[in-house]
């Protein structure tokens, strides 16, 4: 898998929070963007009048690895096209449960609930295409083959990848942005929060798509309550200026805070200035000297917040170090 990349998050680091046009575009995950193979809607109890109850995903739910993959394979016995069935087994060999873990048994059987129309398999069969580890040779024609038939029965990550393929190209050629937008659209209103906030920022930057702020902050709002980092930073730096949506400055730093609280630097920086200016929250300046150190110890650098924070008394020192043991600790 290639190196994780930033997200396209350029925002300006000197004062309150303000929103600096981005220099270029890009999706805010590398890929593959990965899910789970299995059925999540598949039946663990039967309805009476209703279809039976698939005990293969049942145990495999509980942790009956080997009980799933026999249950599995009986019935891929009793039905050679039962797709379902056999991107589970799948899934128990890629990931070793229970048994030893087998990359190109789990590819056999991939491949084959991919050509009997499981769009879970062809999602998870074009990332290994995709990625080339495990033993699968990289083929990104191929790979794009596979996410194209999840992509026409709906599969969001698959739209979302297509998304990503459309922009991330190969050497020579050039970005299809509009494309992108018309797959991350689709692979959005699907529910995919990774896809709403790539679009979200094509209509914040007009690339692809007609510039259309309100119609970004909606859907950056969307990757923001979806617990997309970027989508939370980008949102709330929106709310906060009043961009694109009613100014809100306590709700977007409520959001920074979720965003913050898994590491994320910008909105570790971010809080800062809002502790600080009072702006948003109650100034609090040992607060505020706590998220701007978390930041800058992650590479966010502001030489106004080392400026405005120097000079705390014994009391705010001492507050200051109780706060980041707990931060450490959490």
């Amino acid at each position: 898998m290639r190196s994780p990349r930033a997200a396209a998050l350029f925002v300006a680091l000197v004062g309150l929070p303000t929103l600096a046009p981005a220099e270029g575009f890009e999706p805010p995950f590398v890929m593959p963007h990965r899910s789970t193979t299995v059925d999540p809607d598949a039946k663990l109890t039967p309805t009476p009048g209703g279809p039976p109850a698939d005990l293969a995903f049942g145990a495999y739910q509980r942790g009956y690895f080997l009980t799933a993959l026999r249950e599995a394979t009986q019935r891929v016995a009793a039905n050679p096209k039962d797709a379902a069935a056999m991107t589970l087994i799948a899934e128990i060999y890629r990931d070793g449960l229970a048994v030893k873990q087998d990359f190109a048994e789990a590819t056999h059987w991939l491949a084959l609930a991919s050509r009997n129309g499981d769009a879970n398999a062809q999602f998870e069969l074009g990332v290994m295409m995709l990625d080339g580890a495990s033993g699968v040779a990289r083929d990104r024609k191929g790979a794009q083959a596979q996410f194209e038939k999840a992509a026409a029965q709906g599969h969001p990550a698959s739209l979302y990848n297509l998304g990503v393929l459309a922009i991330d190209v190969e050497k020579g050629q050039q970005p299809d942005l509009a494309r992108a937008a018309g797959y991350f659209k689709r692979a959005a209103q699907a529910g995919d929060g990774a896809a709403a906030y790539s679009y979200g920022v094509q209509l914040r930057e007009g690339r692809g798509v007609a510039l259309d702020i309100s119609e970004s902050a909606r859907w950056l709002k969307v990757a923001a309550d979806e617990g997309v980092q970027a989508g939370q930073v980008e949102y709330a730096i929106m709310l906060f200026n009043g961009v694109g949506v009613v100014r809100d400055e306590e709700e977007a730093a409520r959001i920074f805070l979720l965003a913050a609280a898994h590491r994320n630097p910008i909105a570790e920086n971010r809080l800062a200035h809002i502790y600080l200016s009072g702006r948003g929250a109650p100034k609090d300046i040992v607060k505020a000297a706590l998220w701007h150190n978390l930041a800058k110890a992650a590479g966010e650098q502001d030489e106004a917040l080392d400026k405005a924070l120097v000079g705390l008394d014994a009391d705010q020192l001492r507050e200051l170090a109780r706060l980041t043991m707990l931060q450490k600790e959490f």
